[in-house]
């Protein structure tokens, strides 16, 4: 994804353009397996060797409190990050720690159907996400925390 590409998604979400944020989106973009905030700080500090983690930290949480992004928690409590916002499940490797994402719209509509049928007294559904936890035959490379 080129700069302005980049930048379009700051301006678009009326944020800022700044070198900071540029940096940590590129990351993202580059990254593409639901990195970690530390995945991003070794990926964003080989050309902003200075830049601090509570700036990485910040520039995450509002990325995630606009909708660029969101948050995937690990069945080991580890936070990681995804830039594709369009609807998908993830499949988790328990032994590996990696996390893909899975596209399926029969599972979806059936999801939808689902509740559709059986609402949730006192409570509204936003989205309908699934961590469908496993283990690959060949292992993904490690994406240890």
């Amino acid at each position: 994804m080129n700069y302005s590409e980049l930048t379009k998604i700051l301006s678009d979400n009326d944020l800022k353009v700044t070198p900071q944020r540029i940096a940590v989106l590129k990351a993202l973009m580059e990254l593409k397996d639901h990195p970690s905030a530390d995945a991003v700080k070794e990926y964003v500090r080989k050309n902003y060797p200075n830049l601090a983690l509570g700036t990485i930290y910040n520039i995450l949480e509002t990325f995630c409190k606009e909708g660029i992004i969101r948050k995937v928690k690990t069945d080991k409590d580890f936070m990681r990050y995804d830039i594709e916002m369009h609807n998908h499940h993830h499949l988790y490797c328990d032994e590996c720690e990696y996390i893909e994402n899975y596209y399926d719209e029969e599972l979806d509509e059936l999801l939808l159907n689902y509740f559709e049928k059986r609402v949730i007294p006192n409570f509204n559904i936003k989205e309908i996400k699934l961590q469908i936890n496993g283990s690959y035959k060949d292992h993904k490379p490690s994406k240890k925390q």
